[in-house]
């Protein structure tokens, strides 16, 4: 059927594959009038309104739609997670938002924009300190850069942030992630801080003989990585994926892990691990 309504401000009750919503021709229609939403209830479309209760059925995933209404109403864009903002534009694309698709491919861009000048050092920087003989980068802030077909065989990156940096292709063979002859020194109740990878790119990596033992690697795109001989002793490595990894002789004692098709794991110390 089609809706009419006699007055713009009239209430509208929508169920939003599921999920039960209560707004007003006016919010739904004068923000974004060239939107499929406003055209829907513009009166020329036909609509699937339930008998009982009167509600609107839209057959999509109704977890983000209040976002699109308090964006219909106020203009406002809310603060999500990365993940929560990809499954918000694909609902707004869906309904042909495109101040919403705008105001939210924006508000990414700031984030990253932001997490770029949190950053100690930019990739110039690498590229010059690798040049010496011996190179650290202890507990540096190195988040969100593209160290990518980078030769960084043999840097020190103890206790260094790496979450979402692109090393995709980079040299890391015998890469330092953990400082052990520190931890000599440290009480045995001490808490340690550990090299954080969470969310960084590694796809074909070469990490032969790293240290990257207690490393926290969830979310890390391990893909075709090469971690021969490696130290992943107790590594965080649930939510990355090792898919074509070769862990050949790598020691995966007590380390967490899934989304293994297809590694090698041919001579790799299993001992207690966790799959």
């Amino acid at each position: 059927m089609a809706y009419h309504s006699d007055s713009s401000s009239s209430m509208v009750r929508l169920n939003i594959g599921g999920r039960k919503f209560c707004t007003t021709l006016d919010t739904l229609t004068q923000r974004e009038p060239d939107s499929m939403l406003a055209a829907m209830f513009s009166g020329r479309h036909t609509i699937c309104q339930e008998s009982e209760k009167g509600h609107i059925f839209v057959d999509r995933d109704g977890k983000h739609f209040r976002h699109i209404l308090n964006w219909l109403r106020d203009g406002v864009i809310p603060p999500l997670k990365d993940s929560e903002y990809a499954q918000l534009l694909r609902e707004a694309e869906y309904y042909q938002l495109l101040g919403l698709v705008d105001g939210i491919k924006c508000a990414l861009s700031k984030r990253k924009e932001d997490e770029e000048l949190g950053t100690e050092l930019t990739r110039i920087d690498i590229i010059k300190c690798i040049q010496s003989d011996r190179v650290r980068f202890r507990g540096i802030n190195l988040s969100g850069l593209d160290l990518s077909k980078l030769d960084l065989s043999f840097v020190d990156f103890s206790y260094a942030c790496l979450k979402t940096v692109f090393f995709s292709r980079a040299n890391l063979q015998c890469a330092k992630f953990r400082d052990v002859d520190a931890e000599a020194s440290i009480f045995h109740n001490a808490t340690l801080r550990e090299c954080e990878f969470t969310g960084a790119n590694l796809r074909g990596a070469v990490l032969a003989g790293a240290n990257l033992q207690s490393a926290n690697l969830q979310d890390a795109c391990l893909i075709g990585c090469s971690f021969c001989g490696a130290d992943l002793r107790s590594a965080h490595l649930q939510t990355a994926d090792l898919t074509n990894a070769n862990l050949e002789g790598a020691n995966l004692e007590g380390a967490n892990l899934k989304h293994l098709e297809g590694a090698k794991l041919d001579g790799a110390n299993l001992l207690g691990a966790i799959r």
